[in-house]
């Protein structure tokens, strides 16, 4: 019961101190995307780019490995066909959580 409650308290603190150590003054902010806009906004271009890239090639190596497994092993497609399902939905999401950055970013524009 201890522990529990030790580690409840530190999530706790943790969880009311991470938003005043990272407030940052609308002002300061308002003057970056003012100074940096151009750059900014290539910076977003360039992020979705590298997201669907990498995204896109890590589907097709997972379907790729996935499928020459179940090919040699026909017995087995049970066994891969599940996990690889899993591994494709954690590669998108990690491309959506890209696309969804980005968009914030956009708003500092």
């Amino acid at each position: 019961m201890k522990k529990l409650f030790t580690i409840l308290t530190s999530a706790a603190a943790v969880l009311f101190t991470a938003g005043a150590a990272l407030a940052q003054e609308a002002e300061a902010t308002n003057v970056l995307a003012q100074e940096h806009g151009g750059m900014m906004a290539l910076a977003i271009a360039i992020g979705i780019g590298v997201a669907a890239f990498g995204g896109a090639f890590g589907q097709s190596r997972a379907a790729a490995a996935a499928l020459e497994g179940i090919s040699r092993n026909p017995n087995a497609s049970d066994k891969v066909f599940v996990p690889m399902i899993l591994g494709l939905a954690f590669i998108e999401s990690l491309v959506l959580f890209t696309w969804v950055l980005m968009f914030l970013m956009l708003g500092k524009l």
